[in-house]
């Protein structure tokens, strides 16, 4: 019902509990795809009682627990002693339209038995509606856990006649109405409202706190600098290429409220803090600075980012990320983080749609221990974020990694004994001879779903 042991909050991220009903938990871990210092440990529960016994069995593995909505919280704060932060997700407008577009879509948009809920909601939203508001009656009950008087209360409301659809905050009392034949909305969040609590959530962590002022250090190379200078016609129009490149470099770093460093040639050196670079960058997802190179010199640029429990560890975690850069082809970003292991790649135009790929330190021990050395990683977990390719013949393995289709036949061999990569198919070519083997990097399934 919920997850392993307290990672390390140094080594992993913060642990935080997601508490809610079952069906609820899947929205609250997509909404965590935004926040990469959350480490999810789940509670899924059938009832309130359930609810508190997930807090009691969480409570010490985890930094913050996040409840699906304010009556959870409500009891468990009653019935626990909470030794960490708790929120919860707020019932707001939002929610509630979806649910009232489902009444009307049932043609049951008209007075209704209400539980949880407060009045105030309900007038604000018919009141952007432009629409009168209905008949409204409330659960006025004692203990917010006797669900049964929930469900007796809606019942009998729906069964004399009063009201033509019960709205209830509780999936186990919606699951009862309808076995009872009472129309009924379960009212549930929606995941703005789920990304607003964690965020919340977020700020009143102990190792939130530190780490929003731990130093980052970035290191940028402009790719192909030298082939854009020799295309100016004299050498006043390469020092201005150099200055507009500079100002741009200093622009960024002041958005990051950071510090620039230019270390010689076409390199420069930023640092910041880590709070300030994950908002700059949609928790780490995108760089805005590479479009801004792209869109303003048609140049890339290949970034390194480094974080560290000092500044020599982040630099030199940097120079690591930035060579994995280069190694990957360059135009393309990557941060190394405390424990090694790996964000990206970035996305150095647009946000990805489907969030971070995280390479565990674990996978690349794993993977260079099978001669998938980082550089190679690289390049394949790049051409992912570019295409989204996960199967490839030999050929087109071999132009990915940039060696020769001998060499890669034997790195084959090695990753698929590994269990690294396996033989996804075959294809035929229109030429006659043996078809080709399709080869598939498992792991990369895995990044994709995230």
């Amino acid at each position: 019902m919920f997850g392993t042991d307290r990672p390390s909050t140094e080594e992993k991220g913060i642990p935080i509990a997601l508490i809610g009903p079952e069906p609820m938990i899947p929205v609250m871990l997509q909404a965590m795809k935004s926040f990469p210092s959350f480490v999810p440990v789940t509670g899924a529960y059938a009832n309130l009682e359930e609810a508190v016994q997930r807090t009691r069995d969480l409570m010490d593995r985890v930094e913050v627990i996040l409840y699906s909505g304010p009556l959870p919280y409500q009891v468990c704060q009653d019935r626990v002693q909470l030794r960490v932060p708790a929120h919860f997700v707020p019932l707001n407008g939002s929610g509630l339209y979806r649910s009232l577009f489902r009444a009307e879509r049932m043609g049951r948009l008209g007075a209704m038995s209400v539980d949880t809920l407060t009045r105030q909601p309900f007038v604000k939203t018919f009141r952007e509606l432009g629409q009168s508001l209905p008949e409204l009656t409330f659960y006025a009950g004692g203990d917010p856990v006797d669900t049964e008087a929930m469900v007796r209360f809606h019942a009998e409301q729906y069964a004399q006649g009063n009201t033509a659809i019960a709205l209830t905050a509780l999936r186990s009392v919606s699951l009862k109405l309808s076995e009872l034949g009472v129309p009924n909305e379960w009212v549930l969040p929606t995941e703005q409202d789920i990304i607003v609590a964690l965020e919340r959530a977020l700020l009143s962590t102990e190792s939130r706190r530190s780490k929003e002022s731990q130093i980052v250090v970035g290191l940028i190379d402009v790719d192909g600098f030298r082939k854009a200078a020799d295309l100016r016609k004299s050498e006043h129009d390469v020092q201005r290429l150099k200055l507009d490149i500079h100002r741009m470099m200093l622009e960024y770093a002041e958005t990051l409220e950071g510090h620039l460093t230019p270390l010689g040639g076409d390199e420069y050196l930023f640092v910041t803090t880590r709070g300030t670079f994950e908002r700059h960058t949609g928790g780490y997802k995108y760089i805005p600075l590479a479009k801004m190179a792209q869109d303003a010199f048609s140049l890339s640029l290949s970034i390194g980012i480094g974080f560290g429990r000092s500044a020599h560890e982040a630099g030199s975690h940097a120079r690591m990320a930035l060579r994995q850069a280069k190694d990957a082809g360059g135009s393309i970003c990557f941060i190394v983080r405390e424990d090694e292991s790996v964000i990206g790649p970035l996305e150095m135009a647009e946000p990805l749609s489907a969030g971070l790929s995280l390479l565990d330190a674990a996978l690349i021990r794993k993977a260079e221990e099978a001669g998938l050395t980082q550089t190679y990683l690289s390049r394949v977990v790049a051409q992912l974020t570019r295409t989204g390719k996960t199967d490839y013949n030999v050929h087109e393995l071999a132009s990915v990694l940039g060696v020769t289709v001998r060499s890669t036949h034997r790195l084959l061999t090695q990753w698929m004994d590994a269990g690294l990569v396996k033989v996804a198919g075959e294809e035929r070519g229109r030429a006659k001879g043996r078809p080709k083997q399709i080869y598939r990097f498992c792991f990369l399934d895995d990044l994709l779903r995230r």
